[in-house]
C-alpha cells in the first residue's frame, strides 16, 4: 500500500517537522512493515511552469515528426516573450495548456535543462510528459495537457504536487484495514497520540423505497449491498489534477472521472466500489451464485466461463460482474469522445458499495487468475459498516466534479448480524508478554484501535467492524503488545534442561551427511512438491505404492499439487538443471522426508493456543498426518574421478551408487545386503536391490544402480546417470550405532585366496554369503577382488569370482592346516548352495 504523506496529513495533524522517515519509524514501532519511503521530486528544481501553446511549425526532412513551438509562459522566463521549444510529441494543439521546463531547471534523475540547438532550431526548454516528471502512468504516454482554466505562468511543481513523500507499506494478510489511507491514518494517529479525522464520518441518508431495485439471493456471500444513483454527469468533465495526482502516487492510473472517483474513494476508505452505466443495466440488480457454464466478458476484455461457486452481480440478462473482483464489459462506463460530440458518453451511473464474503472472493480471483485492487481488499477484510459512507462520498464527488445530481433513492440491503464480542481476562496481555501492563493500559489501547470495552477483572470487548482479524483473546493481547512497543519486551533466553543435546536420530543424520560430503557429494535441498506425471516419467508400475500421494488443498503451483513419495524427482531435476548450466561432473545427495498417505484418513483437530498441547492432543495430531519416513538419495553423472597427470580418471557408474548405499549403511551400523533387482527408473541389468533383516524377515529398503536410458531421455538427463535411494528410518531401526572400538590382535593374519566358477546369473553376494557362513568364526574379512569371464576357458554362461579370505584367531597363531580347513569348508558350502566349482 502506497501512502502519500500529504494525503495522510489531511486526517492526522502531524507536526510540520515530521518527515516520511519519522512516520516510518513510528509505524514500524506500532507493528506495520513500512518497507521504503520514496521522496518524490527530491532532485527536481524549477523553473517549471504552465505554458500555453501559441504556434506549431512542422519541421520537414527528419526521420520522425518534429515540431517547433512557441509557448507563452507569462513572466516566468523574465522577458514575457514566447518561449521557443522543439518537441516531438503530437498529442497537443495550439491553445493547449502544457507544462514547460525552462533552462536552468533540473528534472528527476539529475537531468539538467539548458538551451540547445537541435533539428536546425534552438530549443529553450522542454514541453514535459508525465514520464519525464516521474509522475507515474497517466494513460496518455505523451505531453501533459492541463485544463483550459489553468493560469499561464503558474508554478507547475506546486500545481502538480510533484514534491511529496510516499510510504510503501507491506500489508500483511490480516490487516486489510491498512489497505486504505483511512486505516493507515488511524494507525498513525494512535502512534502519535493524536486525534483522527475519520473520512468515513459522513451524513448518510437512510434507505428508502425509491432506490434502484436490488435483490440479494445469497446473503452469506453478500451481507450488505448499497446502491446510489447519480444522473446528469457532464460528458466533458475530467478528473481534476489533485485527484489524478493522488491516484498516481498510490500507484493507480487515471482513466475517467467516474472510474477515478470510485478508485479514489476505495483508496481513501478501503471500500471497493463499482460504477455501472445506468442505461446499460437492464432490470433489477441481483447477487447470486453463478450457474455452471455461464459466461461473462470482464472489463479486461476476456470472456470467462463461470464456476458454480462464483458470486456474480446480475441484471435481467445475466451476469454483469464478478462480485468483489471485476465488473463486466456490458455495463462499463463510457468515456467522452470529443470527435463524436459526446455520443455514447455515460451521463447516469449506479454506484455499488457492497460487502462480499472473503473466502468467496479469494477463490473466485484465484480460479480465474484475476487479482484486482478490489479483490485484494475483500480477501483481507473490508469494513462492512463503511459501504454506505463510501457510496455517499462517491456521490458527493460526482456531484461536485461532474455537475451531476444525486437521486433521492437509497438502496441498502443488509443481512442480520451482530458485532463480534470477545471475553478476555484483564491480565491476559500481561501473561502473554511477560510484562505487567495493568488494566488501564489494556483498556486504553483496545479503545484506541476502536474496541468498546466493559468490565473489570474480566473484560467484554466488542471488536470494531474494520478489524475482522480480531477473533480471540490472543489477538487482543497482540494489539496491546504492539502498541506498547515490541522493543519494550524484555529479552528472555530460554533455559534448556541440562544434559540434552541432539537426539540419536539427529546425530545419525548428521553423520551420514558428513560421510557423503566426505565422499565427494554435494547436498541439494529440494521442494517436496511433485506432479503425478513424474511417476510415469520414472517408469513406475500402475499399482506401485509410490503412486499413492498426499495432495495439497492449496499448492504453490497447480502443476505440482502432491507431496513427494521419493527424493529422486527433486534430485534428478537438480541434476538436469546443473547439467544444463555447464556443470557436467555431478554428485548430489539429499536426506529428507517423504510422505505416504495412511489407509484411514483422519481430520486433525485445532490445537489450543492458550496452553501447551497435551500428549494426547499431539498424538491425535500425529495420527491425522501422513507417514513421513526419512529417506537418503544420491545421483551421479559425468566423471567420478578427474583425469590428470595422475591418470585417465573414470566416469561415475552403478558401482559408485552402490558404494554410496554401503557408506550410509556403515554410518547406521546396519548389515546391508545386495542382490540383483529390477525397479522403476533403474536399468534392469544394472540395478541392485538393497535389503536388511527386520524382525527376522528380509525387507527391501532401497535400490541403487544406473538409470534406464528411457528415463534419461524422458527427463533430459546426462547419459549413464546413476542413482541410489534408501529408507533411512529402517536402517536406523536395525542398525547398531554404539561406537565399536577397533579390535587389534597381537596374532598374525592368514590369507587364503579362492577362485570359484559359477553360472553368470548367480549373484556374487550369494557366493560371498555362503563363503562367510562356511568359513566360521575364524574368518575376519572377505573381499571380492576379481570377476573374470571367458567362454573359451570357463564355458558359455560362466564366470569366475576371486575372493581374498583373511583368517585370524584371538588367542593363537593359526596354522596352515586350520586356515586351509576353514577355506575348504567355505568352498564346500558355496558349492552346495550356488553350484560353485574351484577354478583350475
Amino acid at each position: 500500500m502506497r501512502v502519500p504523506l500529504s494525503w495522510l496529513r489531511e486526517y492526522v495533524d502531524l507536526p510540520a517537522t515530521e518527515t516520511g522517515r519519522d512516520v516510518q519509524a513510528k509505524l514500524i514501532s506500532a507493528g506495520l512493515e513500512v518497507e521504503t519511503v520514496e521522496h518524490l521530486g527530491a532532485d527536481l528544481k524549477g523553473p517549471l511552469v504552465v505554458g500555453q501553446v501559441l504556434t506549431i511549425e512542422e519541421l520537414e526532412g527528419f526521420k520522425k515528426p518534429i515540431r517547433f513551438c512557441t509557448v507563452d509562459v507569462g513572466q516566468a522566463n523574465g522577458t514575457g516573450e514566447p518561449q521557443e521549444i522543439v518537441c516531438g510529441a503530437r498529442n497537443f494543439s495550439v491553445g493547449d495548456k502544457v507544462v514547460v521546463v525552462l533552462p536552468g531547471a533540473t528534472l528527476p534523475g539529475g537531468f539538467s535543462i539548458s538551451a540547445r540547438k537541435t533539428y536546425g532550431k534552438t530549443s529553450h526548454g522542454m514541453i514535459c510528459s508525465s514520464d519525464e516528471l516521474s509522475m507515474g502512468d497517466d494513460g496518455t504516454h505523451g505531453i501533459i495537457v492541463l485544463p483550459p482554466e489553468t493560469e499561464v505562468g503558474k508554478d507547475a511543481i506546486e500545481l502538480l504536487e510533484l514534491v511529496d513523500e510516499v510510504l510503501d507499506i507491506a500489508v500483511t494478510a490480516n490487516r486489510g484495514d491498512c489497505l486504505s489511507i483511512r486505516g493507515v491514518a488511524r494507525e498513525t494517529a494512535i502512534a502519535y497520540g493524536l486525534p483522527l479525522r475519520d473520512p468515513a464520518l459522513l451524513d448518510v441518508p437512510g434507505p428508502n423505497a425509491y432506490g434502484y431495485p436490488v435483490k440479494v439471493s445469497d446473503p452469506a456471500g453478500c451481507d450488505r449491498f448499497t446502491a446510489r444513483t447519480v444522473t446528469g454527469l457532464s460528458p466533458e468533465a475530467r478528473s481534476p489534477i489533485w485527484l489524478q495526482r493522488r491516484l498516481q502516487k498510490v500507484g493507480m492510473r487515471p482513466i475517467s472521472l467516474a472510474v477515478d472517483v470510485t478508485n479514489y474513494v476505495m483508496m481513501e476508505l478501503g471500500q471497493p466500489l463499482h460504477a455501472y452505466d445506468r442505461h446499460q443495466v437492464q432490470g433489477t440488480i441481483g447477487v447470486r451464485r453463478a450457474q455452471e457454464g455461464e459466461k461473462i466478458v470482464t472489463l479486461d476484455g476476456v470472456e470467462r466461463k463461470l464456476h458454480a461457486e462464483d458470486l456474480v452481480i446480475t441484471d435481467d440478462r445475466g451476469p454483469i460482474g464478478l462480485a468483489g473482483v471485476m465488473g463486466g464489459a456490458d455495463t462499463e462506463i463510457a468515456d467522452h469522445d470529443p470527435s463524436e460530440e459526446g455520443a455514447g458518453a455515460t451521463t447516469d451511473v449506479i454506484i455499488e458499495a457492497a460487502h462480499f464474503d472473503q473466502v468467496s472472493v479469494a477463490r473466485t480471483a484465484r480460479r480465474h487468475k484475476l487479482s484486482s485492487e478490489a479483490s485484494r481488499r475483500f480477501e483481507r477484510g473490508v469494513d462492512p459498516q463503511a459501504a454506505a459512507a463510501a457510496a455517499q462520498r462517491t456521490v458527493d464527488l460526482l456531484v461536485l466534479l461532474a455537475g451531476g445530481t444525486a437521486e433521492a433513492g437509497v438502496t441498502e440491503v443488509v443481512a442480520p448480524g451482530a458485532p463480534h464480542t470477545i471475553t478476555m481476562a484483564a491480565d491476559h496481555p500481561d501473561k502473554v508478554a511477560g510484562v505487567t501492563y495493568g488494566r488501564e493500559t489494556v483498556v486504553r489501547r483496545l479503545q484506541e484501535v476502536g474496541c468498546d470495552v466493559y468490565g473489570q477483572d474480566e473484560l467484554i470487548v466488542t471488536v470494531p467492524s474494520w478489524r475482522p482479524d480480531l477473533t480471540d483473546p490472543n489477538d487482543l493481547a497482540e494489539e496491546v503488545i504492539r502498541l506498547e512497543g515490541y522493543e519494550n519486551l524484555p529479552s528472555t533466553l530460554p533455559r534448556p534442561p541440562a544434559g540434552r543435546g541432539l537426539t540419536a536420530r539427529q546425530r545419525l543424520h548428521r553423520r551420514i551427511g558428513r560421510a557423503l560430503a566426505g565422499a565427494g557429494y554435494v547436498e541439494a535441498l529440494n521442494y517436496p512438491f511433485v506432479s503425478e506425471q513424474v511417476f510415469d516419467q520414472l517408469g513406475l508400475e500402475a499399482d506401485d505404492p509410490a503412486r499413492r500421494v498426499v495432495k495439497l488443498a492449496n499448492p504453490l503451483s497447480d502443476e505440482e499439487p502432491a507431496l513427494r513419495t521419493s527424493l529422486l524427482p527433486g534430485l534428478l531435476a537438480a541434476l538436469r538443471r546443473n547439467d544444463g548450466r555447464g556443470s557436467h561432473d555431478l554428485a548430489l545427495f539429499e536426506t529428507g522426508l517423504v510422505f505416504q498417505p495412511r489407509d484411514a484418513a483422519e481430520v486433525a483437530a485445532n490445537l489450543p493456543v492458550d496452553r501447551r498441547p497435551s500428549p494426547d492432543d499431539i498424538a491425535a495430531l500425529n495420527a491425522a498426518l501422513p507417514d513421513q519416513p526419512r529417506h537418503v538419495a544420491v545421483v551421479l553423472a559425468g566423471a567420478r574421478e578427474q583425469a590428470g597427470w595422475w591418470g585417465k580418471g573414470r566416469p561415475a557408474d552403478w558401482a559408485d551408487a552402490v558404494e554410496a548405499a554401503r557408506t550410509v549403511a556403515r554410518e547406521a551400523g546396519a548389515d546391508l545386503r545386495m542382490r540383483k533387482g529390477q525397479y522403476g527408473p533403474w536399468h534392469p541389468g544394472r540395478c541392485a536391490e538393497l535389503t536388511v533383516t527386520v524382525d527376522g524377515a528380509e525387507r527391501v529398503v532401497g535400490h541403487a544402480g544406473e538409470l534406464h536410458p528411457r528415463v534419461l531421455k524422458t527427463l533430459g538427463l546426462p547419459a549413464r546417470a546413476c542413482a541410489m535411494e534408501l529408507d533411512l528410518d529402517v536402517l536406523e531401526r536395525v542398525g547398531d550405532t554404539v561406537p565399536q572400538a577397533p579390535s587389534i590382535s597381537t596374532f598374525p593374519v592368514a590369507t587364503q585366496d579362492v577362485a570359484l566358477v559359477v553360472d553368470a546369473f548367480v549373484p556374487a553376494a550369494d557366493v560371498e554369503a555362503a563363503l562367510r557362513e562356511g568359513a566360521g568364526e575364524l574368518l575376519e574379512s572377505i573381499r571380492l577382488f576379481d570377476v573374470y569371464e571367458n567362454a573359451e576357458q570357463l564355458g558359455e554362461g560362466r564366470k569366475s569370482l576371486a575372493y581374498a579370505l583373511r583368517f585370524r584367531a584371538d588367542d593363537r597363531t593359526l596354522t596352515v592346516d586350520e586356515a586351509s580347513a576353514a577355506r575348504e569348508t567355505a568352498v564346500a558350502l558355496a558349492a552346495d548352495r550356488t553350484g560353485a566349482v574351484l577354478r583350475g
